[in-house]
This record gives C-alpha cells, structure tokens and sequence, in this order.
C-alpha cells in the first residue's frame, strides 16, 4: 500500500533538524520501499505493507531516538491523500496555492469551535472542515492570518499543515508510486 508521511514541526525556523536522507534511511530500516521525501519539511511517498499505527509509533521514536525530538507522525493513504485534495472547496482556481492551507487532523474536530473561527476571519479569508482536513484560504498570506494562528487550539485537535501546491505534489508522488507498484 502507498502511504503519504506528514512530520510536523521538522526542519522549521532551526527547530526540529532533520535531514531527509536520514528520514528515507528511517523508512527503508522500518520496512518502507520506493521511498521519496518531499522538500526538507518532513513529507514522504513510500510502499508499505503492515499495521499503519505501528509503524507511525516507530517513525516517532526512530526520530526521537536519533535526533531527541518526537514529531507528529501523520500516516495517510494514497487514497486518502487524493480525497483531501479533491474535497478542496475552494477548488484549482484559489489564487496562488501558497495562501491555501490545508491541515491533517489527527481526528475528526466535532468541537471546533467554529464561531469563533468566523470571527477571527479577516475579510477575504474563507475556511472548510471536514472529518480529515481543515481548510483555509488566506490570499493575504497565511503569515498574517489571526485565524491560521490558533487554528489547531479552535480545532481542539492535533494537525500538521501544507499548502495546497505541496498536497497536490504529494498526491502526485503516491499516484506515481501507485502506478509503479501496479507495474511490478
């Protein structure tokens, strides 16, 4: 099965530093095939057979062990992958992909405060929550977003974030890995 690694927190203003032929070593000593990584922020597309939870727990402390930080380990299929980013509300025309952020929760939010969500909302942003993902489209830029920066406390859950261009490219490496594994 392809699965898509999201990190959070690696490689982000000096903190959490790992490099990412140390993170394809991890994975291939775990039991990954075809691994590739995705930019230096901790993205991976890779084949594995097993228990995703297991292997989630023992990303976590391969990098905690050798590096001494543990980062949120999100696990998602290529099938998962594709269903976020074909449930984009927003759709291909949002503008520059940068300014369209997408968050992997590490559960369903039926909490979220989502009142007070629309009253952080500066004018032309717009947002979209579903059971895996939580979108937000800033086109001011997500750096100046009152609401990008307390997304996760009004979620009430754990996420990591990508903009729409990396999830996309994501999508595009498992689709690839995919077709490859289908060729073998």
């Amino acid at each position: 099965m392809v699965f898509v690694l999201l990190l959070r927190g690696v490689n982000v203003g000096g903190a959490g530093r790992l490099p990412m032929a140390d993170l394809r070593a991890l994975l291939t000593r775990l039991g990954c095939e075809a691994v590739k990584t995705y930019i230096q922020s901790g993205n991976a597309v890779f084949r594995f057979e097993g228990d995703a939870g297991v292997l989630a727990e023992a990303i976590a402390e391969g990098i905690s062990g050798q590096f001494g930080f543990r980062p949120l380990v999100l696990l998602r299929t290529a099938d998962e992958l594709a269903a976020v980013l074909a449930d984009n509300p927003f759709g291909a025309g949002v503008g520059d992909p940068k300014t369209l952020m997408v968050y992997f929760l590490t559960r369903p939010a039926p909490g979220a405060d989502l009142v007070a969500m629309a009253a952080l909302a500066a004018r032309g942003e717009a947002f979209h929550l579903t059971e895996p993902a939580f979108y937000l489209s800033a086109p001011e830029g997500i750096g100046r977003s009152a609401l990008a920066a307390r997304v996760e406390r009004l979620l009430g859950v754990a996420v990591t974030a990508r903009n729409l261009r990396t999830v996309a490219a994501l999508a595009e490496m498992a689709r690839a890995s995919r077709a490859e594994e289908a060729a073998c």
